[in-house]
């Protein structure tokens, strides 16, 4: 009974000499260049996929700094002119009551920004150091790849606010250096997340393989 009951250990497709198509799933031999169906070339680990994954990510912080630091909201009434950092607008929210606004800009905008940053560069590390990978270290993956999109919320209520406050003399609200800054922050992370290839956090669990 207890060895019926104990866990049997899963056979990866690599282990079993195979290797799949990204494109359109077809299953071939391992050592096979190209795909029988639609052509494409077939590769079991993206070699590169960490150099890819660490670059993308120290670009996406470098941007985000002058996000945090330069105005990203420019408003001027009257001729009077004022500018908002990200930090800066989520205080001026709050002092107008507008509570449940500012947390999610906050979380938006910072919160999940500095989350994704960690969590990549932890996953990276894990697999460079040749750490043994779980489901939840899979699962970590799939939140930052799923939630990335959403950090440009910030971005689109500068855009939606420029596009519709525009009264010339009487008020007017232009984007800051820092929307661009963040935006492009957000595109390189999404693109570090992307880089990163899911199955090498299962290949220190399954040992070497030639």
């Amino acid at each position: 009974m207890a060895n019926a009951e104990r866990a049997q250990p899963v056979l990866t497709a690599r282990a079993a000499g195979l290797v799949g198509c990204s494109q359109c799933g077809r299953v071939h031999p391992l050592g096979t260049q190209t795909c029988s169906v639609c052509g494409a070339h077939l590769e079991s680990r993206d070699t590169a996929s960490l150099q890819k994954v660490w670059a993308w990510l120290f670009a996406g912080i470098v941007v985000y700094i002058p996000a945090n630091v330069y105005p990203m909201l420019r408003t001027s009434t009257l001729g009077h002119t004022t500018e908002s950092t990200i930090v800066g607008g989520v205080f001026d929210l709050l002092d107008h009551g507008a509570i449940g606004i500012a947390i999610i800009v906050f979380v938006a905008s910072v919160i999940i920004p500095v989350s994704k940053f960690i969590s990549i560069a932890y996953l990276a590390f894990r697999v460079q150091r040749g750490l043994p990978g779980t489901a939840a270290h899979f699962h970590l993956y799939e939140v930052v790849e799923f939630i990335g999109r959403w950090s440009m919320i910030d971005v689109f209520v500068v855009a939606i606010l420029s596009a519709l406050v525009q009264l010339n003399f009487v008020a007017s609200i232009n984007p800051g250096i820092a929307a661009i800054s963040f935006a492009l922050s957000v595109a390189f992370t999404m693109v570090s997340a992307n880089s990163f290839d899911p199955k090498l956090i299962w290949d220190s669990r399954e040992g070497p393989h030639t």
